[in-house]
């Protein structure tokens, strides 16, 4: 994926690794258009980047996603890359009576449709172009699961598959199909990740994601720092041993 002369749209783009990457794109020269559903978020992070354009939109609300794409290529015909961060992770009771059955609901709207949707809507745009990219986000925990957050866990392995798919099914494509599977990242996707002395700092993450793009360092289409690779790995190097040290 080239950076500078870009035109890159990133979801969820106002808030954690989201805005984190928005910033360091945006820094190296690329056209950066973030979107998610706080408008006050997208203004803020707006501000402090001059240059950058933000557009509203709740990735769950399926309803809103042609009318979103259609008004984006419209206003940004240059378009070229489209980056599926948004993303919510709760803790689920699965024992719980009653059962929250909105948390799951609302997990596999955002997490797993919204790239989907997006996807459908933005694809004939792409390929239209000379060269492209979709870039999906996914987790860690896609491969081996986190057992308190099972519907998020699911949804990112879900994803991943997906994403597998859409690289082959686009192999014949000017569109470079990615896969960003971060670690554990000091952010606010979940209480208490931010503060944990185990979460990757975000500063160190964005760093090295951003190099391993500059260096095409992308195996199998995968964007994986050093510190996600137990994770993704854990099925050739130890599975039950990797479960047990995330679980305990």
């Amino acid at each position: 994926m080239n950076i500078t002369g870009q035109t890159i749209l990133i979801t969820g783009g106002g808030t954690g690794i989201g805005r984190a990457l928005a910033e360091a794109l945006h820094a190296r020269g690329a056209q950066v258009i973030i979107t998610g559903r706080r408008e006050d978020v997208l203004k803020d992070t707006v501000a402090a980047n001059p240059g950058m354009a933000w557009a509203a939109l709740d990735v769950a609300d399926a309803e809103a996603i042609p009318a979103f794409a259609a008004r984006l290529v419209k206003d940004h015909p240059g378009l070229n890359a489209v980056i599926h961060n948004a993303g919510i992770m709760k803790v689920e009771d699965l024992k719980a009576q009653p059962f929250d059955l909105a948390t799951v609901d609302a997990t596999i709207a955002t997490n797993l449709l919204g790239p989907i949707r997006l996807t459908a809507a933005l694809l004939p745009h792409l390929q239209a172009q000379p060269t492209a990219t979709i870039m999906t986000v996914t987790s860690g925990l896609a491969f081996v699961p986190l057992a308190a957050t099972p519907t998020y866990n699911a949804t990112k392995a879900g994803l991943h598959s997906w994403t597998e798919s859409l690289r082959h099914q686009l192999r014949d494509t000017a569109i470079e199909v990615l896969e960003l599977a971060p670690p554990g990242v000091a952010t606010d996707l979940m209480p208490g990740h931010a503060e944990n002395p185990n979460s990757m700092p975000l500063a160190d993450y964005t760093a090295e994601v951003i190099g391993l793009i500059e260096r095409g360092d992308t195996p199998r289409g995968e964007i994986l720092v050093e510190r996600v690779k137990p994770l993704r790995f854990a099925e050739a190097n130890g599975y039950e041993a990797v479960f047990e040290m995330l679980n305990g």
